[in-house]
């Protein structure tokens, strides 16, 4: 999993006299702080979805994998529902707080150029395998495939989550068209702010479909060349 949920791994503090020191040590269950339980259980949820054509997710089997109970769970989100959303909402600030410093960066570096546009396209798109070669598990959530017995909300904010990478795409391309001066700029970044979502949702099917082997990087510059021109 990212840093963001990564989870904390302070020593216990077991101040002991020498009588303790002596006598068997008994095993002490630290208790999480405030916030702390909800980023576990995410990140177990997480790395259960990282196996490779695993069956569905159940609350039972999440709680066994964090020895709680499933009761546990609920004190820390309502529904199953919920712990995919908490994992949705993670692609989605990691996702555009990277988009935005890409467009920022780019802008910065090759203002006003003809090929800015395209640029900034081919690293929104390789950041994107690259997030989900990264992380498998969130990989199944983003194509949807975690989420074919889930709640239908959570399908349908995955496909606003692509429509928006594709709004996003459009808006590069449509800038660097303009530059270029072409006859039809929003046409054409339409048409291929499109194809390169097509594209990125294909790399993601497919990474998922062969248990994560094959890596949706794969000749990843060679084939934006051929979608870039």
């Amino acid at each position: 999993m990212p840093d963001a949920l990564t989870q904390s791994n302070e020593p216990l503090d077991h101040p002991q006299s020498e009588l303790a020191s002596e006598a068997p040590t008994v095993a002490v269950r630290k208790r999480p702080k405030p916030g702390e339980r909800r980023v576990q259980i995410l990140q177990a949820l997480a790395s259960m979805l990282e196996q490779p054509g695993g069956d569905r997710i159940t609350t039972a089997a999440l709680a066994a994998r964090l020895d709680v109970s499933e009761a546990a769970l609920y004190r820390h989100f309502a529904s199953k529902a919920q712990m995919f959303e908490g994992l949705i909402e993670f692609i989605e600030q990691t996702v555009f707080t990277l988009v935005n410093q890409i467009v920022e960066r780019e802008q910065t570096v090759l203002d006003a150029a003809a090929d800015l546009g395209a640029r900034q396209a081919a690293k929104v798109v390789a950041m994107l395998v690259q997030f989900a070669e990264k992380n498998p598990g969130m990989a199944r959530v983003m194509v949807g495939d975690a989420l074919v017995f889930e709640n239908e909300r959570l399908q349908q904010r995955m496909n606003q989550f692509f429509d928006k990478i594709e709004a996003t795409l459009k808006q590069c391309l449509r800038d660097g068209a303009a530059a270029s001066a072409s006859a039809t700029p929003t046409v054409d970044s339409q048409v291929r702010a499109s194809v390169l979502a097509a594209f990125v949702g294909g790399r993601l099917q497919r990474f998922v479909r062969s248990g994560y082997k094959r890596l949706p990087s794969e000749h990843l510059d060679a084939s934006l060349r051929v979608l870039l021109g």
